[in-house]
């Protein structure tokens, strides 16, 4: 076995480690969306095990790893924060009502598995970062300046949602100040720019795999467990959701649209 392909799996294995002791204390709460609190560390943790495995090192290295590090503490601390004290997730208890039964079981899969397989995929950034040890360049310039800049976009985004859900008149009301004005999913909009920007490191070290990485997030963003999720059923729930559709770009910031007379 190559060194690259005994690291690939240790980050697999990492990954799979962690998803199993969450499902173990996912039983005990009775609360699937426990995963979504470590899927940053979930991420991480193949990235520490390749830069363990593997020789390569150097200031791309250093700087992904802080980078990466930075993102999964700030995203598990803000997702642990927000979630605290609210109960399964709607979502996962709509997943839970699906597959019954014998779901606790079932969950392991479904869910807890699969985010790992998903994260795995996510690192491989980090695994092209490390087995290839080649010197910084321009590229990586600009893929660190794109990863900053989507964490910065992406904690400011959060940070004024909550600061508005504190507000006592915020019931029923929708959020479309600040960087919301602009996207309707800042937060998103910057996980996609972390992962594009990482991805672009990992091209500048000679791995197009790198690119598995921000292909899989977007389509998830998108497609599966953001956007399109999120707002499946939002304009039905709350009417007011859905002139802020009208005005408001989806997913890229954007000039607002005017109200419709």
């Amino acid at each position: 076995m190559t060194p690259f392909v005994a690291a690939a799996l240790l980050g697999l294995a990492a990954a799979l480690v962690l998803a199993v002791l969450t499902w173990v204390a996912s039983l005990i709460r009775h609360d699937v969306s426990l995963v979504d609190r470590v899927w940053g560390v979930m991420v991480a943790l193949p990235a520490v095990a390749y830069a363990v495995v593997l020789p390569a090192g150097g200031p791309r290295v250093t700087v992904m790893a802080i980078l990466v590090v930075a993102w999964a503490l700030r995203l598990a601390a803000y997702v642990t924060w927000r979630n605290w004290g609210h109960g399964e997730d709607r979502r996962y208890q709509e997943i839970r009502a699906r597959n019954q039964p014998h779901y606790p079981l079932k969950s392991l899969v479904l869910v807890f598995a699969l985010q790992a397989g998903l994260a795995w995929l996510v690192s491989t950034p980090f695994l092209a970062a490390t087995s290839r040890a080649a010197g910084w360049n321009g590229l990586d310039t600009v893929g660190a300046a794109v990863v900053v800049f989507g964490l910065a976009f992406e904690t400011i985004g959060d940070w004024q949602l909550a600061r508005f859900k504190a507000r006592p008149d915020s019931d029923g009301q929708v959020m479309d100040d600040g960087l919301w004005r602009y996207t309707r999913h800042p937060n998103y909009f910057g996980e996609f720019c972390v992962w594009w920007g990482f991805s672009l490191m990992g091209l500048a070290a000679g791995g197009w795999w790198s690119l598995i990485s921000p292909l899989v997030m977007t389509v998830l963003l998108l497609k599966v467990s953001g956007v399109g999720l999120l707002e499946k059923d939002i304009g039905e729930r709350r009417p007011a959701y859905r002139e802020y559709i009208a005005r408001t770009n989806a997913f890229f910031p954007g000039p607002r649209r005017p109200a419709r007379p």
